[in-house]
């Protein structure tokens, strides 16, 4: 039996670390074209490795400012001339800074926004005809901070709720063209970011990153961190046949941190 998504080409954005990553290796096992989109060449070469060695064709890398305009249009560009197909389009992509809110300057919600929220918009209307075309699928990976907010947190949390209402939006228009829109609001997940976070929020409370941590575990009595593939997992699904009746809805892979019913 080929692999699920032979013959298939995924855009994924963020792909040269954590979870981006880890969504990247999963598409590539099941023989996904794999396109991964980063700022770092550095990155993305490493990545492209790991990947290449996971099965599938060998996967395209674009390096490119996803923050602004010009850097999405870089990315579509170069998949249109080499594939002239994009099947499924995944936004990983986005590292909002923690902190003290009064600390956290213009400068730093803006950039924020720009590569999370803006980057994200962008790339689904520069890719929808190609999506439409396709009876494709997007996968807009955000954070459970859209649900949850806290005061140490504010620039993640506003720019996840923004992203998870786009979402639900632009899946009205999917449904009208036949491209699934769902969105995946990963828990605390064992990547180099996790880190950043805990080492910003440990500096905005004057205690040590180790400390937050194990807070952190203990306060959502989880049994564990999650991993890249935890988040890979769902992806493949919600890309896949048997998740086509599932449209516009947002999926916490937390562990159960969540509080409250959603």
């Amino acid at each position: 039996m080929a692999p699920q998504f032979s013959g298939k080409v995924a855009v994924i954005t963020g792909a040269s670390r954590g979870i981006g990553r880890g969504i990247a290796l999963a598409l590539a096992k099941e023989g996904a074209q794999t396109v991964l989109a980063a700022s770092s060449a550095e990155n993305l070469a490493d990545a492209a490795k790991s990947v290449g060695q996971a099965g599938g064709p060998q996967p395209m890398t674009v390096a490119a400012d996803l923050r602004t305009l010009p850097g999405c249009e870089q990315l579509f560009n170069s998949v249109k001339e080499r594939f002239g197909r994009c099947d499924i389009l995944v936004n990983s992509a986005g590292a909002t800074q923690a902190g003290n809110f009064v600390d956290l300057s213009d400068d730093t919600w803006l950039d924020g926004y720009a590569l999370k929220l803006f980057g994200c918009v962008r790339l689904c209307r520069l890719f929808w005809p190609m999506l439409k075309e396709a009876r494709g699928a997007v996968i807009n990976i955000d954070g459970g901070a859209a649900r949850t907010p806290g005061p140490d947190f504010l620039i993640g949390g506003s720019v996840n709720a923004a992203m998870a209402n786009f979402s639900k939006g632009l899946s009205k228009l999917g449904l009208r063209d036949d491209v699934n829109v769902n969105v995946i609001h990963p828990g605390m997940t064992e990547t180099e970011r996790t880190t950043q976070l805990f080492q910003q929020r440990a500096a905005a409370a004057g205690k040590s990153p180790d400390d937050l941590r194990k807070e952190a575990i203990a306060r959502n009595g989880l049994r564990r961190l999650g991993q890249p593939d935890d988040i890979a997992a769902l992806t493949l699904f919600l890309c896949s046949p048997a998740a086509r009746h599932i449209q516009g809805t947002a999926i916490s892979v937390d562990g159960g941190g969540t509080p409250g019913v959603y």
